[in-house]
């Protein structure tokens, strides 16, 4: 019997050991909330006043919060392809703002950061704005299957607003087809205004959301839109009622799925044009509908956070809040972000916003809450962005991307966890419809327009966070070691 005891007390050994194993590699469920057109001023935990945001707040105080946390593009489809594919949208023509009928802009048979989790073993879904086009060939198909989407991407469920609440159709699309569509009254799309519908200059006076520019088409509940549509009057949805379908049916899909592990892409849409929150967020703060919106994408926060405990989810969740873009007040309608801001500061002490490739366009809120492994109350300056999430969350499971996948995501696991020998991104690029911009360290290369040949400029970000002063001249050696390497960057070398 005694020669017994160590051949128990080893199997003993083994099986706690294989234990605290199999607890510390424990596949987290993912949750990636991305915001619509916040800037990183937007909310308290990133100095913000004249509003509150105690869910997101709290995200921060229980995890870590990055400063120099970036999406790859100051619009929104091609940061949401670059976060999906981990490739720079300028590597890929036809990457821009997505039109109405535009088809699928991923191609079937890119990999893409939620089919990498699926070969993990992962269960995905994406709920919320889409925008980056639906089926093939001359258009979708509004009245049939909406294929290629988000099913041959590697998400096995989606709830979509399938462009933006600003583009026409005013649908909602549940996996392959729009839901609660009536076969006989088919739903039609298009650049033409058919049979003279009132649009929003014909029939301005109707409006209860005045345009400023451009945002004058077909209306739908009261505002004109980018586009015309006719039909699908029972598939219709109201502009109010939107953050609260997406909470419901995200947090119906993670009790469906509680049970297994589970990549959740929680796409908001709450501040982007026409701002329309619910009525009881509305007159909730001093900075007008635009301010109510971040109310109320604070709000969704915190429901799918309370589910999250409810569920005793919480512990092993990794979550990452961030935006598609910076911030921007008038997008198109007259809903007093403008007058009323008051010394509000959307991008914080960064110059530009929404469309532009400075600090303020790119250089949003980017935090991280995983309460098993991330440290609370944390606080990093090191870089990372949203087009890396794909090739660190692999890392974080354990899943080899295949070779040529995700070619522009970096594995940033210590960095994103907040691990105190990270390192970082080296250099981040700034993508934008009007330039493009490239930070190392503290240095900021920016070239202003789509021509290779335009001026560039030169800011040190350690002196001069606004991008306010141009010293190339001063530093002509550092100005040209960078424009070499974006041009490297660029020819993807």
């Amino acid at each position: 019997m005694k020669s017994l005891v160590p051949v128990w007390a080893g199997l003993l050994l083994a099986c706690v050991m294989t234990s605290f194993a199999s607890a510390e590699t424990k596949k987290p469920n993912i949750i990636v909330i991305m915001a619509d057109d916040l800037g990183y001023g937007d909310v308290g935990c990133y100095g913000a006043q004249a509003l509150a945001t105690p869910h997101i707040d709290a995200l921060a105080n229980d995890g870590l919060k990055f400063t120099s946390g970036y999406c790859s593009t100051s619009t929104c489809t091609p940061t949401r392809f670059a976060f999906l594919t981990g490739m720079y949208a300028f590597r890929q023509n036809g990457t821009g703002i997505a039109p109405p009928n535009a088809t699928s802009i991923i191609k079937p048979g890119t990999k893409t950061t939620p089919e990498v989790l699926q070969d993990a073993g992962y269960k995905t879904a994406v709920v919320g704005k889409w925008h980056l086009g639906l089926g093939e060939g001359d258009g979708p198909d509004w009245n049939g299957e909406l294929k290629p989407g988000p099913l041959e991407l590697g998400f096995d469920y989606c709830f979509l607003l399938p462009t933006t609440n600003d583009r026409v159709p005013s649908v909602y699309v549940e996996n392959h087809r729009v839901r609660d569509l009536d076969p006989s009254d088919p739903l039609w799309v298009g650049n033409k205004n058919p049979n003279d519908q009132p649009t929003g200059v014909t029939a301005r006076e109707t409006l209860k959301l005045d345009w400023s520019h451009g945002h004058n088409n077909t209306i739908h509940n009261g505002i004109g839109r980018i586009g015309f549509f006719t039909g699908g009057h029972a598939a219709r949805w109201r502009d109010e009622d939107l953050a609260d379908e997406w909470v419901k049916k995200s947090n119906e899909w993670i009790r469906a799925n509680k049970d297994e592990p589970f990549f959740l892409f929680f796409a908001s849409h709450d501040l982007h044009v026409p701002r329309m929150p619910h009525e009881r967020f509305q007159r909730k703060t001093s900075l007008g509908l635009r301010g109510d919106a971040i109310v109320q994408l604070d709000w969704c926060v915190g429901e799918l956070v309370k589910t999250l405990d409810e569920l005793n989810l919480t512990d092993n969740t990794l979550i990452v809040f961030c935006s598609d873009n910076g911030p921007v007040l008038d997008d198109g309608y007259k809903d007093g972000a403008v007058e009323k801001l008051g010394d509000h500061l959307p991008a914080g002490p960064y110059r530009g916003g929404k469309y532009t490739p400075f600090e303020g366009g790119c250089r949003t809120p980017f935090i991280v809450k995983w309460p098993a492994v991330v440290k609370p109350g944390q606080t990093s300056d090191k870089m990372i962005t949203t087009t890396d999430l794909g090739a660190t969350f692999a890392e974080i499971v354990g899943q080899k991307v295949p070779a040529g996948a995700l070619p522009d995501s970096e594995p940033l696991e210590a960095t994103l966890l907040g691990e105190a020998y990270a390192k970082g991104r080296d250099y981040v690029v700034e993508e934008s419809p009007r330039g493009i911009g490239l930070r190392k360290g503290n240095w900021k290369l920016v070239r202003q327009g789509k021509n290779k040949n335009q001026g560039y400029t030169l800011y040190d970000l350690s002196e001069d966070a606004g991008e306010e002063n141009d010293v190339a001249k001063a530093n002509p050696e550092k100005f040209e070691q960078l424009k070499k390497l974006l041009a490297q960057i660029e020819a993807g070398k």
